[in-house]
């Protein structure tokens, strides 16, 4: 199968005969980093052995220079679509490779960004899925490991780091040499380098020397969460080590925080790398944003063994790395952090995620999933795979027990120690802790059966149904607990569901099922609760009940089961403001950029003066002031009020003005067409950085003017060249639902020149431009038309994929503002 950039994806049937026929030795990678802007050397040594066969190695380079297999030459123009091809005798062989590559601005392969704030330089590799062979030729499928040894020159201020220590080892006029490894062997998609001048702290625990990087220009920022982030790493390392009996095996441990990061972070083996905005630039993190990125560190120290000790032989299994440390992450967070609330805030952050991409047309399964080449399996990279198959891990641990489960993980580890294997492999350890037990229709029913059950009370019949997809059904266990409102206080029983129906006798008392989400479905509220949570809301006993209710409240609107009326007049009587992140899957940003807009005429205004209440009645410095205050501007239509905070004045005692808050009321006056381009340019201008480029591509592109909406769309086409950040905040900014007439235009371009936006993009960014410029806010029967012609189209696999979850979520939006004018009920 080709990608859409021209380079052939690997199949699985390829993998397994390489694989059947390689043992791969070692990698020596030497990378010259010193060139210029644009491009780098790159020289690789494989040593291997085979049988007589013929197969291909990887590299995707700007220019082959050279190819020799035991000293024999390979024609460089033989090069098709990323392989060149081998024709291998039986015994040992040294395969090298030359060439010239391409740095890139895509968060992939060798990311090179220069940072707008003092115009310096700064490099990380990302080698994930498909893109080592963009910096080294190399046989590239997670069950070819081998130990990497590197050299690297660069340019003489620059630091480097890897995955094994770096050695400066001599200088070359500007330039410095490095020298790295050899590594324990891995997976060329953990492969990384980091490289430039970046901010270096160091400390050691327990024998591991630990490291964190940054940006000189955000330097304040890194040596000011340095002692927490420490301190994280500290705290999971020790409880990782006692859950796991099995030391961290790689050396040193480097958290580089780099920037425009596509995803969360990277496990790399010894240097994992974290996007940068996590370092808060700003004074306004709250406990919910730190509670996730301690979360983030924990998984992806939870990788280096689920991962990294033990490789998924196939892409098909990755759902196991990312299920496991996610799960890991949060309990380790949870159970050895000062985040002890970490379960509730991975209820805000993450669950409504994953079912609500379990109830697309694309769902599917957790586990098992065909994944017959790597392009198409990083379309199932997505809230299945982390926050459903955390659940289900969660669930089995309860059920089998600690000793158990922590039993087979061990075995695990030591059976298949830096090497491959398949979840089969880790559930027959799992059987053979608990004695034998066959986890045969867990797998079924859990892993292998896409799609949640719905759990709903039918009150008159007393009994609580649970109900399963018609196309993918399943006889589901759950076990759950549910909150119950009577004589004025609310309490929480378990329950037990067997079977289609359970007995439950809730009578005329408000109800919420799964109180501690502890089980996998949709639980949307009755009419009874609905109606009763306006007035209920203020009592619920705990944090977790009260993300509970939210979180079944936002996904029975997704699925049409309540009204927007009625969930307007919840946002107005109880403001979610104890959900205090600021992340794009939070509660807030679904009641600005989904709720709200859905909602009947002047929901928003009500709700910016319940919320501009709630922010001063707050405790002056509390993280609510901060939420609601934050929701309190990106809601106000006061042109004059948002100038002032902008300048950072006027603020309420207790808000500081950081610049994030300062952006947020600048966008505001942009999305209200009370600023104008000029303004923001010279903002920018005056105070330049990563944080405000980004933030600036927004609220330019939030603008209710023509200019504006070409900006956005230059970023789309490709006309304008700028990193995936800035991307995706211009595609977000264009979409404005009182600006339909305005964006019209730009949602029928979208379709018609649909082939120029997938080709001016590839990888991960190409996904991001589908989702990000798709006319959201369109909601007709035109666009729906539109869309649909589009999917009757040859497309990426990928682009299929987001373009189809886009069409769903359109749809779902459709059916739900045509009950604008049922009222408050469900």
């Amino acid at each position: 199968m080709s990608s859409d950039s021209g380079f052939l994806s690997l199949t699985r049937a390829e993998a397994e005969h390489r694989a059947s026929v390689l043992a791969v030795s070692s990698y020596d990678v030497e990378l010259d980093l010193a060139r210029g802007p644009e491009t780098f050397s790159s020289r690789t040594v494989i040593r291997f052995r085979s049988e007589a066969a013929r197969t291909f190695v990887d590299v995707k380079p700007r220019a082959l220079h050279a190819v020799t297999l035991d000293g024999a030459r390979i024609d460089p123009t033989t090069l098709d679509r990323g392989r060149v091809a081998l024709d291998l005798a039986a015994g040992e062989h040294e395969l090298v490779v030359e060439a010239t590559m391409s740095f890139r601005n895509d968060g992939e392969g060798l990311h090179r960004s220069v940072d707008p704030a003092d115009g310096l330089a700064y490099v990380y590799g990302m080698s994930f899925m498909d893109a080592a062979p963009s910096i080294f030729a190399c046989f590239d499928q997670p069950d070819l490991k081998a130990p990497y040894s590197m050299s690297v020159t660069a340019p003489a201020e620059w630091l480097v780091v890897g995955n094994a220590p770096a050695r400066e080892v001599g200088t070359e006029g500007a330039a410095r040499r490095w020298e790295l490894g050899p590594t324990e062997p891995l997976a060329t998609y953990f492969v990384t380098l980091v490289a430039g001048p970046y901010h270096h702290l160091s400390t050691e625990h327990d024998g591991i020397r630990l490291g964190l990087s940054s940006r000189r220009s955000l330097a304040d920022a890194l040596d000011r969460e340095a002692d927490e982030l420490f301190t994280l790493t500290r705290q999971s390392f020790d409880e990782l080590h006692r859950l796991f009996e099995v030391r961290y095996p790689f050396g040193d441990y480097h958290q580089a925080f780099v920037p425009e990061f596509n995803a969360g972070a990277m496990e790399n083996p010894g240097c994992v790398t974290i996007r940068d905005p996590l370092l808060f630039e700003g004074t306004s993190a709250s406990r919910a944003d730190r509670s996730f990125r301690a979360a983030l560190v924990a998984h992806e120290m939870a990788h280096q063994w689920f991962g990294n000790i033990v490789t998924p032989r196939w892409w098909d299994d990755l759902w196991l790395n990312e299920s496991f440390a996610e799960y890991a992450g949060y309990r380790v967070v949870a159970d050895a952090t000062e985040y002890d609330d970490a379960w509730v805030h991975q209820s805000y952050a993450r669950r409504v995620w994953g079912i609500t991409a379990d109830c697309r047309p694309t769902t599917h399964p957790v586990a098992g999933n065909p994944a017959e080449d790597a392009l198409s399996a990083l379309q199932n990279f997505d809230g299945i795979s982390y926050a459903r198959g955390s659940n289900v891990l969660r669930q089995l641990a309860t059920r089998l027990g600690d000793e158990a489960f922590l039993g087979g993980v061990r075995e695990h580890f030591a059976l298949h120690r830096f090497g491959n294997a398949t979840m089969h492999d880790l559930f027959a350890s799992w059987e053979r802790a608990a004695g034998g037990t066959d986890l045969g229709g867990f797998v079924e029913d859990w892993l292998l059966t896409p799609e949640p059950d719905v759990l709903s009370l039918d009150r008159s019949a007393g009994v609580v149904r649970r109900t399963s997809s018609p196309t993918h059904p399943a006889e589901r266990r759950h076990l759950l607990d549910v909150a119950i409102h009577r004589d004025g206080t609310w309490s929480v029983e378990p329950l037990v569901l067997d079977g289609p129906q359970t007995p439950f006798d809730a009578g005329d008392a408000p109800i919420l099922l799964d109180a501690n989400e502890t089980t996998w479905a949709m639980c949307p509220p009755d009419a009874v609760t609905m109606a009763a949570l306006p007035q209920l809301a203020a009592s619920l006993p705990s944090e977790q009940l009260r993300a509970t209710m939210w979180n079944s409240v936002r996904l029975a609107l997704f699925d049409g089961a309540v009204t927007p009326a009625a969930v307007a007049e919840l946002l107005v009587a109880a403001p979610p403001v104890q959900d205090t992140s600021d992340g794009i899957r939070g509660l807030l940003p679904w009641v600005i950029g989904t709720a709200l807009p859905l909602a009947p005429e002047g929901s928003t205004a009500r709700f910016h003066a319940a919320v501009t209440e709630a922010a001063e009645r707050s405790d002056p410095g509390s993280e609510l002031q901060l939420s609601a205050f934050r929701t309190s501007v990106l809601t106000s239509v006061d042109a004059e009020a948002l100038t002032r905070w902008a300048e950072g004045e006027g603020l309420p005692r207790g808000i500081s003005a950081d610049a994030d808050l300062r952006w947020k009321a600048r966008r505001r006056l942009a999305e209200i067409g009370a600023t104008d381009r000029a303004a923001l340019d010279r903002v920018l201008a005056e105070a330049p950085s990563g944080s405000a480029t980004v933030h600036h591509a927004r609220a330019v592109a939030s603008l209710p003017t023509r200019e504006a909406k070409e900006f956005a769309w230059a970023r789309a086409t490709g006309e304008v060249s700028v990193p995936n950040y800035e991307i995706e905040a211009a595609g977000i900014g264009l979409w404005r639902p009182d600006q339909r007439e305005l964006t019209r235009p730009f949602a029928e371009a979208y379709f018609a020149e649909l082939p120029s936006l997938i080709s001016a993009h590839q990888g991960w960014v190409q996904g991001v431009v589908v989702e990000a410029f798709f006319p959201i806010t369109h909601l007709d029967d035109r666009t729906v038309a539109a869309a649909l012609a589009a999917l009757e189209g040859e497309l990426p696999g990928a682009v299929r994929r987001r373009l189809t979850d886009r069409l769903d979520e359109l749809r779902r939006r459709l059916g739900v503002a045509s009950t604008i004018a049922s009222g408050p009920t469900v």
